[in-house]
């Protein structure tokens, strides 16, 4: 049974701690994926352009609250500025059209996806001409995320189109470059967070910033081919111990320290598995806490992916030598 724990955003605005993720859900299941989470209880739906998949992300919405006789403000529905439309000039038109896509007046919080500008154009993932092998096209010479993030700031304090604004995927290097150009703190940020990732330093800024983090692949799901955190022995172990799924658990244990988590999947046992928001004990939290500390892994890093980022934005081992274009 969900115990139904909720966040506060810097707006005043309620959060349940446990969403429903639809990053890739496939045509044909994400939508009635969606309905089904409605019906289960989900009301924190999180959701981007570049999933190309909200316009059925939008009937599923539909379709879950007349089953429930809800409204649309009973949701908490978050979406994305992608890349490619990250210059001041293009953000507001890829809202517009996040708007429409979802049928909604309105986004509860919108994000900055990544911190990096693509080529201009409406190619969602543009290749950079003449590369061999060949790589995303990045601007280098783009204004920048602080130029982005005012944009946003303009959108929020003029329009009634997006009640919170945030980022994704920031570090605190990236945050505090956007807080100190504006003054204005960012009301989340969503990023990997799972047991085998631990991130203290940006934990305890965004705690510090009254900034909500949002984790998305709880159980260590990437595209980099990495092996699932949920997946490890002692994740296992405890999950059977404790009478609970190994995905389950690494839900637990972002929630354990607050945070707010994006499950996703288009199996109704699953989705109703993954909302089944209980609490772990000290001790089981700080045992699972000790697989990131003897082995940090970070499954999502852009410059890994097929084809790849050519830009640094965590500073890890995979980034080095490439260019920081934030």
């Amino acid at each position: 049974m969900a115990l139904h724990r909720q966040n506060t955003l810097n707006t005043g605005a309620k959060v349940d701690l446990i969403g429903y993720g639809t990053w890739q859900s496939a045509p044909g299941e994400v939508g009635p994926a969606v309905a089904e989470a409605i019906k289960i209880g989900y009301r924190h739906i999180d959701c981007a352009l570049v999933y190309e998949n909200q316009p059925e992300v939008a009937e599923g919405i539909k379709e879950g609250l007349k089953a429930v006789g809800e409204n649309r403000e009973d949701l908490f529905i978050v979406s994305k500025l992608w890349c490619n439309s990250a210059r001041p000039s293009d953000v507001e038109a890829d809202l517009d059209l996040t708007l429409s896509q979802l049928d909604t007046p309105y986004l509860d919080c919108y994000l900055i996806h990544w911190p990096v500008t693509f080529a201009a154009g409406k190619t969602l993932q543009p290749i950079e001409p003449g590369s061999n092998p060949t790589v995303r096209h990045i601007d280098h010479d783009a204004p920048g995320i602080v130029a982005t993030w005012k944009e946003l700031v303009r959108i929020f304090q003029e329009t009634k189109k997006v009640r919170a604004i945030g980022v994704s995927n920031f570090t605190v290097e990236q945050l505090e470059k956007i807080i100190d150009a504006t003054g204005v703190i960012p009301a989340m940020n969503q990023i990997e967070c799972h047991p085998g990732l631990p991130q203290p330093e940006l934990f305890e800024y965004c705690k510090k910033k009254g900034i909500v983090i949002t984790a998305y692949s709880s159980s260590g799901n990437n595209i980099t081919n990495k092996p699932r955190i949920s997946d490890l022995p002692q994740i296992v172990e405890l999950s059977e111990k404790i009478g609970k799924q190994p995905v389950q658990v690494c839900i637990a244990w972002c929630a354990h320290q607050g945070f707010c988590v994006i499950p996703k999947s288009v199996t109704p046992s699953r989705i109703k598995a993954n909302f089944e928001d209980f609490t772990l004990s000290d001790q089981e939290f700080e045992e699972i806490s000790a697989i990131g500390h003897s082995n940090s892994v970070r499954g999502n890093i852009p410059a890994k992916y097929n084809p790849p980022w050519p830009v640094d934005i965590f500073g890890t081992e995979e980034e080095k030598g490439l260019k920081k274009v934030w």
